[in-house]
């Protein structure tokens, strides 16, 4: 039995060696939306263009736009000269923020009464909105307390002292990459063993297979073992990048990062069986294992937080195999995540390969039998 596994694995992995399409596919794609998606999948917002409408040219209005002017958070601060133009700018999404600074703004401050700024955000970008509404309320609040130690005023009753854990410069790749290699990593694992059966279908040789030896059981073992190496070399490849290029620094077990990464292939790779027991070309196993593929992507926390998700949403995604490798993976590089911590994900992940993998196989022998 042994024999004949091992003799249809090495058959596999110098099949997908030999084809210098499969090649390039396991190799070139992945580091190439690594690299891209790293910096451009962010929810950090910088280097936008925002508007002021300054109708008080008095001092304190002044220094409060010269804060802004002098934010990195904005690559261009636009002087507007009428409620007509930064209605027009934020509707034709040439700014995304406008600064409303009113006539009595600086007459208020000298009396020492409360004074209003207003600030104007485009909803259409609601995320974007509420980071560059985050940036001004800071900005302004900064000015308050500027103020405050300038006219001797009492000191606020509490202050706030921020700090922050496992990304202490709030670095956004920190948060990305760890997401990005959960993502990549299964999109090698689906799409192979998606591809698997579909090309032997197509190129005629199912049907050798079926006359060999082999049982419809090794069969799909011969088919899993060499997309779990597969991945795992992907998976390795992934980890080099986010360690070496983007410098993510990766604090926890690689016993425990690995233990994580081959129940995730396991669990992945029982939906790329199910996706090739379906499908008859491997147009319609490409097609199969994209629309299982982002479902699970938007699923998985990796865009979203899932407690922002309705409740019974929440409750799906723990089927999801994505949502419990990317708590794995996070903790492992971020915070050095203890073994208690992982089993507490990585058993989930078990039983959703051991779920995945068999119903995979029961397929597969029902389609060829």
């Amino acid at each position: 039995m042994w024999l004949r596994i091992r003799c249809l694995v090495i058959k596999e992995l110098l099949a997908v060696w030999r084809d210098p399409k499969t090649r390039f596919l396991i190799l070139g794609p992945p580091v190439i939306q690594m690299l891209i998606f790293a910096n451009a999948a962010t929810q950090e917002v910088r280097n936008v263009a925002i508007g002021v409408l300054n109708h008080d040219m008095g001092t304190c209005a002044r220094d409060l736009v010269a804060r802004f002017e002098g934010s990195p958070n904005f690559r261009e601060v636009r002087r507007l000269r009428s409620e007509a133009e930064m209605s027009s700018a934020i509707d034709s999404r040439s700014i995304l923020l406008a600064v409303h600074i009113r006539e009595d703004f600086s007459r208020d401050v000298a009396a020492g009464r409360p004074a209003t700024v207003q600030l104007v955000l485009d909803g259409r970008s609601s995320n974007s909105s509420q980071i560059l509404s985050s940036y001004a309320q800071q900005i302004v609040a900064g000015y308050n307390a500027e103020l405050a130690r300038t006219h001797r005023a009492p000191p606020p009753a509490s202050e706030v002292v921020a700090r922050v854990w496992f990304n202490p410069n709030l670095d956004p790749k920190w948060n990305t990459v760890p997401s990005l290699v959960v993502v990549l990593t299964a999109l090698i694992g689906v799409l192979i063993t998606g591809l698997a059966i579909a090309r032997e279908r197509e190129l005629g040789t199912f049907e050798q297979l079926l006359v060999s030896p082999l049982s419809p059981a090794e069969i799909v073992l011969g088919k899993t073992i060499p997309t779990f190496l597969i991945g795992l070399a992907e998976g390795t490849l992934m980890l080099i990048v986010a360690v070496f290029v983007f410098a993510v620094p990766l604090n926890g077990s690689l016993v425990l990062l690995y233990s994580g990464m081959s129940a995730f292939l396991l669990s992945v790779i029982g939906v790329g069986l199910f996706v090739s027991s379906l499908a008859k070309t491997q147009q319609q196993a490409i097609l199969g294992a994209f629309s299982c593929m982002v479902p699970m992507t938007l699923l998985s926390g990796f865009a979203s937080p899932i407690e922002n998700m309705p409740d019974w949403l929440q409750y799906a995604t723990y089927a999801n195999p994505y949502r419990h490798f990317i708590t794995i993976v996070k903790g492992v590089f971020l915070k050095s995540m203890p073994l208690a911590d992982i089993i507490d994900s990585l058993w989930p992940l078990a039983a959703i390969a051991a779920v995945t993998l068999t119903f995979s196989t029961w397929l597969f022998r029902r389609r060829v039998e």
